[in-house]
């Protein structure tokens, strides 16, 4: 593990070993709202690369069509 994450993983440790019951049901709590935050973030990234995959493609077709027009009719 690089040392840059050991560090928070150690304080993380002390915080929860010197909280007391209570504060741990808010840490958990937390927690569990961090990770569906994280998910509906994750969900929203998805899409937005399907849209962009989906933009990509058509461009790139729309591209290959334009090429495939000759000169004359495309300037004219």
């Amino acid at each position: 593990m690089p040392s840059e994450l050991m560090i928070p993983a150690v304080a993380t440790v002390v915080i929860v070993a010197i909280a007391a019951p209570a504060d741990l049901k808010e840490i958990r709590d937390g927690l569990a709202r961090m990770e569906q935050a994280i998910d509906a973030i994750a969900i929203e990234v998805e899409r937005l690369s399907e849209g962009q995959r989906f933009t990509t493609r058509l461009l790139a077709e729309e591209g290959r069509e334009a090429a495939q027009i000759p000169p004359a009719i495309r300037e004219g």
